[in-house]
């Protein structure tokens, strides 16, 4: 048997294998284009520029793009923490941080009505001290979709952290520069492909949430109503509508997906 014939044959996938594949990529695949073939595609201009949806996708891209500036300034330098700190009980930490990732999303949303509504353990304080009310308003759905997006960043920025050359920052170090210095100029330029793909990764699910927000903030056009909020709620009065929605969804996950090719979707050489 020549090379060409045994590459040939390892190449083949068995039967048994082939058949639940195509079924699995069809379960992932048709659903999504049904939304493309049961769209108003007569009333599709109309509809995708009309107030709603543009107040709703305004509301969503700001709010998501908050919550991951907060997810910057607090997940790079938590990610930094578990990464290279040296501290007792770290994997446990570890294990907390990653908590919002597997815990139901409306879970999150009454932890947080918990602790930072108006009779919650903080949130009764900030009432009562500084007359800050943060359940039911735009700030909520940035605290809620912070609360579940900061975890891919984390991990994303701690695998970085991990994967990187510490003989730079040492060698920074014997030259005389400070902490943080090293910090920005040769540990930060040298994760920039992991912190890139985390802030993407944290703005799309921070975009795509739902659970946390409408228990933490509620459901209130122009307000708190964002995108998957809007889906929701013109489902049962205008399903066109919501179809409309779902597809400016999925085609922002499709940039986020191509935006990330070459470290999620690309073909090993």
């Amino acid at each position: 048997m020549t090379g060409r014939a045994r590459a040939a044959r390892r190449g083949r996938l068995p039967v048994v294998l082939a058949v639940p594949a195509l079924i699995g990529l069809a379960f992932l695949i048709v659903p999504l284009a049904g939304l493309l073939v049961r769209a108003p595609w007569t009333s599709l201009g109309e509809q995708l520029f009309s107030e709603a949806v543009g107040q709703a996708l305004l509301l969503s891209v700001v709010c998501a793009s908050l919550a991951t500036l907060v997810c910057l300034v607090l997940g790079v330098p938590l990610a930094w923490l578990l990464a290279r700190a040296n501290l007792p009980g770290r994997g446990v930490l570890r294990a907390l941080v990653t908590v919002p990732l597997v815990l139901p999303p409306v879970v999150g949303g009454v932890a947080l009505l918990l602790v930072l509504g108006r009779r919650g353990i903080i949130g009764e304080h900030l009432d009562a001290w500084f007359g800050i009310s943060l359940p039911f308003t735009t700030a909520g759905v940035v605290i809620a979709e912070a609360f579940v997006a900061m975890p891919f960043l984390v991990i994303s920025v701690e695998g970085a952290l991990r994967g990187a050359d510490p003989r730079f920052e040492e060698a920074a170090a014997t030259l005389g520069a400070s902490r943080w210095y090293t910090f920005r100029r040769v540990t930060l330029p040298s994760i920039a492909p992991g912190l890139v793909a985390g802030t993407v990764l944290c703005w799309a699910r921070a975009l795509g949430e739902f659970g946390a927000t409408i228990t933490f903030a509620g459901n209130f056009p122009g307000k708190t109503t964002t995108m998957p909020l809007a889906v929701y709620l013109a489902l049962e009065t205008d399903p066109g509508a919501a179809i409309v929605l779902s597809i400016v969804l999925l085609l922002l996950s499709v940039v986020v997906l191509v935006s990330l090719r070459d470290r999620w979707i690309s073909t090993p050489s």
